[in-house]
């Protein structure tokens, strides 16, 4: 059993938490900054991960879309993928909104526990307040500098130019269209090799970041903000199990073959805590053990990454509505409105890099649109840790769900092993 790296990888993960947690409660400084040092080799790890996202993203992308002639076709095919994301989150923001009230109905925040917590509060940087306008936002979809983008992590603006490339190399003559597509192929194939090496190095890698997750939880998950936690996370919960739900029964996936395909991305989800180095994993599942064709993978799953953020419209309208209570502010239904819009557009804004990153951002312009104070966020934050793995699983749930509902009754590539999974449908 140990042979199996997913096994090997979940031990890690259990025995890096527990003793993170154990440093958190019963260490001094001086075993706090051991564990600190150890999870600079995470950190390494995971940048082991992140270096081959941009040029993987890129290869995947334009293969996935110069491979197919018929650029009406492949259009049709991120219609199709736009729509159903758009399903999707619309379904998480309904969820979240009523779950949390639902929840807050039967277990209510204690009013002692808000009283100390507002009043503890610190005032939020002043950077929360310059959210961007929707018009600096559609003007930043299109880099004026592609490779400045893709080394600033840009990584929507840097889809959005991939986008336009490969429309551009199907108009081409058969010869060039083959020898670009035969080329950004080629990177790919390097990069997912490059990826195979860093796996083989997971488990070190898992152990050394969750030494971090679990010292830093093991110091915030108390009384009222543990009351938070569960509220987010349970919200976020539901929003997995539906979109595990559809994909057996709208994507027609069998239920033990889906769970195989998803747990060892699950498991890098939980340890990176980001969507973007899952993509590796979620390309490299998605053919093997689910026999998605390549034109699929190659354009549904950096799309997804890009622009699907399944959880964050939960998380971030649950972060709002908790302090909403905290408050006893009740907003309005138009209110409510207005923040699911405000929702919808940060979701697809975000990149896929750890929730804290851009937890402001994300939360601040909802609690506003909801007509809350901003103070608590930066006492909120403290643990984002905890929800942001939640965001991270259900978000790379949600790609590959979409993933294996949009390859429903096609036929598998012939150069998938033999004795693989059985095609979906």
């Amino acid at each position: 059993m140990l042979r199996s790296l997913s096994v090997r990888v979940l031990i890690a993960l259990v025995a890096g938490l527990g003793l993170g947690a154990a440093a958190a409660a019963y260490g001094g400084d001086g075993l706090r900054g051991l564990i600190e040092g150890v999870e600079s080799i995470g950190t390494l790890w995971l940048n082991g991960l992140r270096m081959t996202v941009v040029p993987l993203l890129f290869s995947v992308l334009v293969v996935g879309i110069a491979s197919v002639a018929d650029a009406a076709a492949t259009g049709r095919l991120a219609v199709r993928a736009l729509a159903w994301f758009l399903g999707f989150l619309l379904i998480g923001c309904a969820w979240s909104i009523l779950f949390s009230n639902g929840l807050y109905a039967v277990w209510p925040v204690s009013e002692a526990g808000a009283a100390a917590l507002t009043a503890g509060a610190p005032p939020p940087p002043a950077e929360v307040q310059a959210t961007p306008s929707f018009g600096e936002f559609v003007k930043a979809l299109a880099p004026t500098n592609p490779v400045k983008a893709a080394a600033e992590d840009s990584i929507l603006p840097l889809v959005v130019f991939a986008g336009f490339f490969a429309f551009a190399v199907t108009r081409l003559a058969e010869p060039r269209r083959r020898a670009l597509t035969e080329f950004f192929d080629s990177i790919s194939a390097a990069m997912v090799e490059i990826v195979r090496w860093v796996l083989w190095a997971a488990p070190v890698g898992v152990f050394a970041l969750c030494l971090g997750v679990g010292l830093r939880a093991g110091v915030g998950a108390a009384g009222i903000i543990g009351h938070y936690i569960a509220a987010v996370v349970l919200a976020q919960v539901g929003i997995i199990l539906v979109a595990l739900s559809a994909a057996v029964v709208i994507g027609r996936v069998p239920l033990g073959q889906w769970l195989r395909a998803l747990g060892p991305v699950q498991v890098t989800a939980f340890a990176t805590q980001s969507s973007i180095a899952c993509l590796p994993a979620m390309i490299e599942q998605s053919r093997d053990q689910l026999r998605v064709p390549d034109r699929i993978t190659g354009l549904v799953l950096p799309l997804a990454v890009s622009v699907f953020k399944l959880t964050s419209p939960v998380a971030n309208l649950g972060v709002a509505i908790f302090v909403a209570q905290v408050y006893g502010i009740e907003p309005t239904a138009v209110q409510y409105l207005g923040a699911v819009i405000i929702a919808l557009a940060v979701s697809v804004a975000s990149v896929g890099l750890p929730g804290q990153v851009s937890f402001f951002m994300s939360t601040g312009p909802i609690c506003l649109v909801l007509g809350l104070p901003l103070d608590l966020l930066p006492i909120l934050i403290a643990v984002e840790v905890i929800p942001d793995i939640f965001r991270t699983v259900g978000n790379v749930t949600g790609d590959m769900a979409v993933t294996a509902i949009l390859a429903r009754g096609e036929e598998p590539d012939p150069a998938v092993d033999s004795d693989a999974e059985p095609a979906l449908g």
